[in-house]
């Protein structure tokens, strides 16, 4: 089968399309055919080499977290899946492998697609989708009322992270470029603050939740504009630990930083809501497999609105 291979950590230029063996699923994990993979920046930053500690020195590697296809070949002892099943396969930073014809995993990583959501917006959910819900629900411990800013609220995770908080009852700003206000204000935002003229860290504003969905501000930035109680949520660990230490032990405002955790319920949640169109995940372009190289660059300049998808077949 053909994959999108590294045999060493760098840049965009050393990943390449390789023939590689078919994974056999062994007990239990499931075999999916791919139809469509998602790019995240974590798949970049494996890559780079930038995540090591989970992915180790061993080469060559398939690259890609999650996908989205049908089951090919269920391995023994699982029981959930048939030849044929639409589902979602979320391979995480140990395992990879979902750039490719044909991607692997253990059945309790797997989920079905429900409600006929198409496959490239399935694709997309195991990182962004849950990553915004469990952001705002999780940690942000976000209700109905609530004032929410979403910092990035163009991006893969933060147009879906809008949405969610529009669905839990909330009253959403959404910062992006002005470029992109049209496309947030369409998401449901209520509010839509252009960051190339207006910095709301230093507006009159108070939110009870700031979600920095691309990690661009602190918490040392956002605590001004916090509300007494307010939660700050970053979805990148190094910048935010310190700050999630020291608040911890205090009342009043708090840092918190998350780490995607993939949970059967929460897919189901999330497929409920693209189901009944509450929620839609945004494809900006869906690449062919032979053109990925250009869906990771597009990725990585950092201006790209919703999701980058590789397609299939």
């Amino acid at each position: 089968m053909k994959a999108l291979v590294i045999h060493r950590y760098g840049d965009n230029s050393i990943a390449g399309i390789e023939d590689v063996p078919l994974p056999v699923p062994g007990p239990p994990e499931v075999l999916v055919k791919v139809r469509a993979a998602s790019i995240n920046p974590v798949d970049w930053k494996v890559r780079e080499g930038k995540a090591k500690i989970f992915t180790g020195r061993t080469f060559p590697k398939v690259l890609g977290v999650e996908c989205a296809g049908t089951v090919e070949q269920a391995g023994d002892g699982t029981t959930r899946f048939r030849k044929g099943d639409p589902v979602v396969l979320f391979a995480g930073v140990r395992r990879l492998g979902t750039f490719a014809e044909y991607a692997c995993s253990a059945e309790d990583t797997v989920y079905p697609i429900t409600g006929a959501v198409p496959f490239d917006q399935a694709a997309c959910l195991p990182i962004a989708g849950l990553t915004a819900l469990q952001s705002l629900r999780d940690h942000g411990r976000i209700e109905a009322g609530m004032q929410v800013l979403v910092n990035g609220a163009s991006g893969g995770v933060g147009h879906i992270a809008v949405q969610v908080a529009k669905v839990l009852g909330a009253e959403v700003t959404g910062v992006c470029s002005g470029t992109n206000a049209g496309f947030v204000q369409g998401l449901g935002a209520d509010r839509v603050i252009d960051y190339t003229r207006e910095d709301f860290t230093l507006g009159s504003v108070r939110y009870d939740l700031i979600f920095d969905a691309v990690s661009m501000r602190s918490f040392g930035e956002c605590k001004r504009v916090l509300s007494p109680r307010g939660v700050y949520v970053s979805t990148l660990p190094d910048r935010t630990l310190i700050a999630q230490l020291v608040t911890s032990f205090l009342p009043g405002k708090k840092a918190r930083t998350m780490w995607v955790k993939p949970r059967a319920e929460d897919m189901t949640w999330m497929m409920d809501q693209l189901a009944a169109g509450k929620i839609t995940v945004a494809i900006e372009r869906s690449y062919p497999f032979g053109e990925v190289a250009a869906a990771f660059a597009r990725s990585e300049s950092g201006h790209a609105r919703g999701k980058i998808v590789v397609a299939f077949g």
